[in-house]
């Protein structure tokens, strides 16, 4: 019976193919192979037994049921894989199965070979998500809403600005991905203590003709693990990607709030249900989820950190943890940033409830264009803004048109005519920049992947 949810509820078919338990052993099965190869080539072993060894290095041949037959009597799982992998070989080939490693050698190659997979996978979706947020971007680069600062209406800004921060945080996410997969993807074939020394005089030849063939860069230097601050750097990264898709799904909904609703996640009337008890809930359910495993994804990076730090050459501490951190962290990135795909592909745009919002305040919003323009015109700053923040309060006060207290403010009247107020009251006109930031990033982007 399934327990986990990731089993049954949260993930898609790629990610979770990764890290299934028989591409696992494959994985492991190709670092023994790829180490026969490397000993085949240099003549530390026959030829013809790397061939053999390479030939059964396969679940084919080594099932996940014999292997955990023998971890049943040996209470080890590098060694029951290496016994059964000996087992299959036909001659004296299986004498020379796993030769010269150390159980960790296997181990930390085969988990660059899954990272390396997994981050192949968050790459394609990162760059797709960005490029369909791009889009939105474009075609509401002139959208005008109300942007918000505390949660209070501030000053006009557009719906392309919004899409274009997302797009240009997500290409350094993607960034930062690229660069945790050159430092976190490396091979090892170093032995016990990191020396090489079962392997004699070769052993440092080994070390790199294995990564070659695994075509993984090899390490520069291990103790019985790969370095776990390169591990840090993965977790940290994916957790970052995991804020930034939280951030997304979090202003969408905000946005969606009954009082708001200016945007919302398309919600299918005729199947989906938002309550048990409520007919008329259209609950933001995918946004809602992206932020709440968002926050799985991110408790990673404690644990991850913790594992860095190991007893001498290593102790046993980072092993369980990453038996459960590597593939989760790795299946729930993919599987929220599957989601706000989702999310993006189907936003709901309500035209109406954004001009109602950008005029709820009568004109407040406009107060710091006033105060500009009376500066303009020749009023001081300081004064200005005295002038503006006056009106302004007592236009929320009295709920009043704060363009009618302008011009009934003798000393605002001096400077700003009736055509002058009505130009600067206009929300839709005071957008500064925004058009011509939103064109720099979609001009930019066309280098990004």
């Amino acid at each position: 019976m399934a327990i986990h949810p990731i089993e049954f509820r949260y993930g898609t078919p790629e990610m979770k193919r990764i890290w299934e338990q028989e591409n696992k052993q494959q994985r492991m099965l190709d670092i023994e192979s790829a180490l026969a190869q490397a000993e085949g080539e240099l003549g530390i072993i026959p030829k013809e037994y790397a061939d053999e060894i390479k030939a059964k290095a396969s679940i084919e041949y080594v099932t996940l049921e014999r292997v955990s037959e023998i971890e049943a009597e040996t209470k080890h799982d590098i060694a029951s894989l290496s016994k059964g992998l000996s087992e299959v070989c036909e001659g004296e080939a299986g004498e020379y199965v796993h030769f010269g490693a150390t159980s960790n050698d296997i181990v930390d190659s085969s988990n660059s070979l899954l990272l390396k997979d997994s981050i192949e996978v968050l790459e394609e979706k990162i760059e797709r998500l960005t490029k369909i947020i791009l889009k939105l971007a474009d075609e509401n680069k002139t959208k005008v809403c109300i942007g918000r600062t505390h949660g209070q209406h501030a000053l006009p800004t557009t719906y392309g600005m919004k899409f274009a921060i997302w797009a240009d945080e997500l290409h350094r996410q993607y960034d930062r991905l690229q660069h945790a997969k050159d430092n976190v993807c490396l091979g090892m074939m170093d032995g016990a203590v990191g020396t090489t020394a079962a392997l004699g005089t070769q052993g440092w030849e080994v070390h790199k003709k294995v990564s070659e063939i695994l075509g993984l860069k090899p390490a520069p230097i291990t103790n019985q693990v790969l370095q776990r601050d390169n591990h840090v750097e993965f977790i940290a990264t994916l957790a970052n990607i995991a804020t930034t898709l939280s951030k997304i799904a979090l202003e969408v909904r905000n946005l969606q709030r009954t009082e708001i609703q200016e945007l919302g996640e398309y919600f299918d009337p005729e199947k989906q249900v938002g309550s048990s008890t409520m007919p008329h809930k259209m609950n933001p359910i995918t946004a809602e989820r992206i932020c709440g495993v968002a926050r799985i994804v991110k408790s990673y990076v404690n644990a991850a950190m913790e594992n860095n730090p190991l007893w001498h050459e290593r102790d046993l501490t980072n092993s369980s943890c990453e038996r459960i951190m590597f593939p989760e962290a790795c299946i729930l990135t993919d599987y929220i940033l599957n989601l706000t795909i989702k999310l993006m592909n189907n936003l709901i745009f309500y035209d109406e409830n954004i001009e109602r919002n950008l005029n709820f305040t009568n004109g407040l919003i406009m107060a710091e264009r006033l105060m500009a323009e009376l500066t303009r015109a020749g009023m001081g700053k300081q004064t200005a803004y005295g002038v503006a923040r006056k009106n302004a309060i007592k236009a929320n006060k009295e709920k009043l048109l704060l363009a009618d207290l302008i011009l009934e403010d003798p000393d605002a009247s001096q400077f700003l005519s009736k055509e002058d107020v009505e130009r600067i009251m206009d929300p839709h006109t005071y957008i500064g920049s925004a058009p011509i930031i939103v064109d720099e990033i979609l001009e930019a982007s066309k280098d990004w992947f």
